[in-house]
């Protein structure tokens, strides 16, 4: 094992900073889509509601869709679909209707926009359910205390369906 780590040592010494430029600009070109910078969502909350249903019987899950962000930023719903299913079709259905309103900057590949899918978990807490498996503590709490002010604001009128933390 120490043999092996003293040839490495010894092969990186002998790496000049343009065989390392080199090698990273070869490593690029074999994988022409990999972008260099990716998307970020430009949405302050997802617009995915909850299933009313589901809430009221406190129903929790996770969904991951793929989602197509073309080189404009935009979402094609069309070409949506679910990775990785929750277990409860109403769940996985509302996170592919919210997704239609996502909107990001778009992935680019040296300074040029360019189309990319990628993985996107929608979370469903409820603010009065049980921690979820993989779920730290702090992050229930922060979901429950968001989860009920947007109850407290749906209860006053102030603001649409019910949302909670559909967020990510």
């Amino acid at each position: 094992m120490s043999v092996a780590l003293a040839l490495v040592a010894a092969f990186a010494a002998c790496v000049t900073k343009d065989d390392a430029k080199k090698l990273v600009e070869a490593l690029q070109e074999s994988q022409p889509n990999r972008p260099d910078v990716l998307p970020v969502m430009l949405n302050h909350d997802v617009p995915v509601r909850y299933p009313p249903s589901l809430y009221s019987r406190k129903a929790q899950g996770n969904v991951v869709l793929r989602i197509f962000i073309d080189s404009t930023g935009r979402v094609h719903p069309e070409s949506t679909v679910v990775a990785e299913p929750s277990g409860e079709p109403a769940f996985d259905s509302a996170a592919i209707a919210g997704v239609k309103d996502l909107h990001f900057t778009p992935a680019q590949r040296r300074g040029a926009p360019m189309a990319v899918s990628i993985l996107f978990p929608v979370y469903f807490r409820h603010p009065d359910g049980a921690p979820v498996p993989g779920d730290s503590l702090v992050r229930h709490q922060v979901d429950s205390a968001v989860a009920r002010a947007n109850a407290s604001r749906q209860q006053t009128g102030s603001r649409g369906q019910q949302t909670d933390s559909a967020r990510r």
